[in-house]
């Protein structure tokens, strides 16, 4: 019951995603969610890439999405995304006793395609195995939480940094849930967390079309909560 009045809350409280701060358009449509309710998770829709690591696992536990792993991983949704079209969750890095915990690493790829090949879906979760794609990409507390970064991948094994923070304020918390925003627009890309646009990047060269990861490496995270709206 919780669970569905937090989605609720998010449905609700999450009104214009246009990138200028002063639109409250609520033209949207919901064309994926998962609240993470089912026993196991669906690997035809979500795809785990897992580093060939020992105690390293992706799961289900109290419906939320535990990425638990002593490598990278990635955990790419299923679904092409096009158009114009905003991608929101929940995520906490979790600290306690886990053999994995570490406070790292809370980072996304999103409109990611492979130049090389039609299939997406052929890597192992190592990071520098996605070099040769086009994406963006954001590490949140990247470098054991000393840098938050902005690149894009132009699918020539190039790693290009658009912006980044080292300060305090935009790294990371243990245990804190943070609501994760990005939104993809006419060329024109943001990040947003709990509220506060992190990156604004207008796109002279954007990618349109492309999947959606949850990335990290080292760590033992927990996502719920997953909605992507299409945008006018």
């Amino acid at each position: 019951m919780m669970k569905q009045l937090s989605l609720l809350l998010i449905l609700i409280c999450t009104c214009g995603y246009i990138l200028n701060a002063q639109d409250t358009s609520t033209k949207r449509t919901i064309v994926w969610h998962d609240d993470f309710e089912a026993a196991t998770l669906d690997s035809t829709k979500w795809i785990a890439e897992i580093a060939p690591q020992p105690r390293s696992s992706v799961y289900i536990e109290k419906g939320r999405l535990i990425l638990d792993t002593k490598g990278g991983v990635t955990v790419w949704l299923n679904v092409p995304l096009t158009g114009n079209y905003a991608i929101e969750y929940d995520r906490t890095v979790l600290m306690d006793s886990g053999v994995n915990d570490r406070v790292s690493d809370l980072n996304q790829f999103w409109a990611a395609s492979d130049p090389h090949n039609a299939n997406l879906f052929t890597r192992n979760g190592v990071l520098e195995s996605y070099d040769s794609l086009q994406l963006y990409y954001v590490g949140m507390g990247g470098n054991t939480n000393k840098t938050t970064r902005f690149r894009k991948y132009p699918g020539t094994g190039e790693r290009t940094l658009l912006q980044e923070f080292t300060d305090a304020m935009h790294l990371l918390q243990a245990n804190k849930t943070y609501h994760v925003k990005t939104v993809v627009e006419n060329g024109t890309t943001g990040f947003w967390i709990d509220g506060e646009r992190y990156f604004f990047y207008t796109d002279p060269n954007p990618l349109r079309t492309g999947y959606f990861g949850l990335r990290s490496t080292k760590s033992r995270q927990a996502i719920d909560n997953v909605v992507i709206y299409a945008l006018p």
